[in-house]
C-alpha cells in the first residue's frame, strides 16, 4: 500500500495543535548576502546536505555552519537581519529562539515523508530524521534532527 506524503504549512491548524518546545543556538554562522549583478540571475538554488532545495533571491542571505561551510541554506534577507547578530566580520550568531517538535508529532511514524513549505520553498524530509521548526515569524522548516543537540539548548 503506497502512503502519501504529508504537507505542512505555516497556517495550518495543525500547527497550533503541536507542543513546540522553545530553544537558542548555541553555534556561530558565516553569512553572505546574495547580490548578484544586474545581468546576472537573480535567484540562487542552495542544496541542502539532506537533498532538499531551497531558492534565495537577491538580498537574501546564503549561511552556513562555521565548522561546516558545506552545510549551507538560505535566510530571507528581513528574517537574516531580524534574528542574527554579527559578531565579527561575516561571522554571525543566531539571536532569536526557535520552536521545535519532533515531526513525528505529526506522523506518528518515523519513516514517513513530509514536505514542509518554508518561506525559500518546500522540502522532504523522513519523519523520523527531523524536527519541524518555527520561527519568530511563524515560518516553517524542517531542522535535522543531529543538528538539535550540537546546535541548540532547550531554553528553560
Amino acid at each position: 500500500m503506497m502512503v502519501s506524503v504529508i504537507e505542512i504549512r505555516a497556517d495550518d491548524a495543525l500547527i497550533q495543535q503541536l507542543d513546540f518546545k522553545t530553544y537558542r543556538y548555541t553555534t556561530k554562522r558565516q553569512a553572505q548576502q546574495f547580490t548578484p549583478d544586474a545581468d546576472q540571475p537573480q535567484t540562487v538554488d542552495v542544496k541542502t546536505p539532506w537533498g532538499g532545495t531551497l531558492t534565495g533571491k537577491r538580498g537574501d542571505y546564503l549561511v552556513n555552519e562555521y565548522e561546516n561551510p558545506d552545510d549551507r541554506w538560505v535566510v530571507e534577507k528581513e528574517i537574516f537581519e531580524a534574528t542574527y547578530q554579527e559578531d565579527a566580520s561575516g561571522v554571525y550568531r543566531k539571536k532569536a529562539a526557535v520552536d521545535l517538535v519532533p515531526l513525528t508529532q505529526v506522523t506518528h511514524d518515523p519513516d514517513q515523508e513530509v514536505i514542509v513549505y518554508s518561506t525559500e520553498g518546500p522540502v522532504t524530509a523522513r519523519a523520523g530524521d527531523f524536527f519541524l521548526a518555527r520561527g519568530v515569524n511563524g515560518e516553517l522548516w524542517p531542522m535535522p534532527k543531529d543538528k538539535i543537540g550540537s546546535s541548540l539548548e532547550p531554553v528553560e
